[in-house]
């Protein structure tokens, strides 16, 4: 079993900046990659990011590249997405999850678990 509990969200302006945070427990965290997903109303979750267990292969949307990064601290157990340069699009409900078998792909189906989420607000 793994826990994840997301934090960092709120409303900020276009132009702004978050850092969302994910805490995990239950497992060895430097077991797992660990990805970040998003859900805008009426539309479907989408990727935004994802790790692997080392922290050496990322990957990222189109969409966020160049504006966000992803990174993570075993030592902490937290998986942690900067976002720059946000834009209103960006708005949305932030979830992170957790792959124990991959290298934290833009396939939702290839994760575990999930948090709850985390909601960003991004107004223009």
């Amino acid at each position: 079993q793994v826990q994840l509990v997301e934090s960092g969200g709120g409303l900020v302006q276009a132009g702004g900046s978050l850092r969302l945070s994910c805490a995990a427990s239950g497992r060895t965290f430097s077991q797992y990659a660990m990805g970040w997903f998003r859900q805008a109303p009426g539309k479907e979750r989408e990727f935004v990011a994802g790790i692997n267990w080392i922290g050496n292969v990322e990957s990222f949307t189109d969409s966020v590249k160049g504006r966000f990064s992803i990174s993570r601290d075993n030592a902490k157990n937290t998986v942690y997405l900067q976002m720059n340069g946000l834009k209103p699009e960006d708005t949305a409900v932030y979830y992170c999850a957790a792959d124990l078998r991959g290298l934290g792909s833009g396939d939702p189906n290839e994760y575990d678990y999930w948090g709850r989420g985390t909601q960003v607000t991004v107004s223009s």
